[in-house]
């Protein structure tokens, strides 16, 4: 399948890989900078360019993978004089209706993964949900998805919304919490590498368990000592504080 990627970024640059893999051919990347677009189109072995203009007229697919606050205005300008073509974004949050009054056939092509580009993931076990304008698009799509994932799934961007709400929960907030830990940690000259066992056993447990099921530590029981105890640790610091009050609260309700 004939492609172009608008975007260099961290999703793009393992999209991009990924469907050089499965046997498409990337004809062009497109970035606002011209290094990022050097870099991936040097790795997937393309063309690249910082001009809309200078995109392929015409691809079997337009990939749009840029930041969510850039999609309404650069939307307009790819699909100008590309009418005819099959545009979608990448975006958990964002509604498939971007690309109305612009292109006829359109849709989204969202991968829920956590990416960088320093380290490239492996695109099968990423689920792929897919929305599309017309039932031919969604067959496009539904095609292309299967030559790089064996998980995908039909979603409407109503529904996608409390996808991508979800994964902030189970990927942004996580991490933040490792960030949190690495601070305390740090802080009193202990390496962070003594969490990863623990963090690898949590992670390992959630495909047996529930989470429900699989959560333990004093906020369980409310273990008012503890708690107290961990809570003045944080004195000095009253945003972790309040995070460690509320975290508290959240898990006490939801196992209870």
């Amino acid at each position: 399948m004939r492609t172009v990627l608008v975007g260099a970024g961290r999703l793009a640059t393992n999209l991009g890989r990924a469907l050089r893999d499965a046997g498409h051919d990337v004809m062009c990347v497109y970035s606002r900078t011209q290094a990022s677009a050097e870099a991936l189109a040097t790795l997937l072995g393309c063309r690249s360019t910082t001009s809309i203009a200078e995109l392929p007229a015409e691809a079997d697919l337009f990939i749009v993978s840029v930041k969510d606050d850039a999609l309404a205005g650069l939307i307009p300008q790819l699909v100008e004089g590309r009418e005819g073509q099959v545009f979608v974004h990448t975006a958990g949050s964002m509604s498939m209706s971007l690309f109305e009054g612009y292109a006829t056939r359109y849709g989204v092509f969202y991968p829920m993964q956590s990416f960088s580009k320093e380290r490239l993931v492996d695109f099968r076990s990423i689920p792929l949900f897919l929305e599309a304008s017309d039932a031919a698009t969604l067959n496009l799509l539904k095609t292309l998805a299967a030559t790089l994932s064996d998980s995908t799934y039909v979603l409407s961007s109503d529904e996608r919304q409390y996808l991508h709400l979800a994964a902030v929960f189970a990927c942004n907030f996580v991490n933040h919490c490792y960030a949190r830990s690495a601070e305390v940690l740090e802080r009193h000259g202990i390496p962070f590498d003594v969490m990863l066992p623990l963090i690898d056993e949590t992670a390992r447990k959630v495909h047996h368990l529930h989470p429900r099921m699989a959560q333990t530590g004093p906020a369980v029981r409310y273990d008012e000592g503890v708690l107290s105890k961990q809570r003045q640790l944080l004195a000095d610091n009253s945003l972790a504080q309040a995070i460690y009050d509320l975290m508290s609260r959240s898990i006490h309700e939801v196992s209870g």
